[in-house]
């Protein structure tokens, strides 16, 4: 399991929480894609997928970029994130 990394993921949206593994050589939208689908799919699609999204780590609010490989951010083992949405742009 050197190529994943199991985080705890805070969803606001939903009021859920979720232990998964990531894995460490994916872009973050990536992430977040996978993310968003396999809760659509879990709860039955309480979670609106075409909506904006951003990973913020709990412990010091860092905002992850689209663009960052997980390996290269501060996301490790017992890393907790939270899924929140972001405002649409006018």
């Amino acid at each position: 399991m050197k190529n994943k990394v199991l985080v705890k993921l805070l969803v606001p949206e939903i009021d859920s929480t979720f232990d998964l593994f990531i894995p460490v050589n994916e872009l973050i939208w990536k992430i977040k894609k996978l993310i968003l689908k396999s809760i659509s799919d879990l709860t039955g699609g309480a979670i609106d997928t075409h909506k904006d999204y951003v990973l913020i780590n709990k412990t010091n609010s860092t905002i992850y970029k689209n663009n960052e490989i997980v390996i290269n951010t501060d996301i490790r083992n017992a890393t907790e994130l939270i899924l929140i949405s972001v405002a649409e742009k006018l």
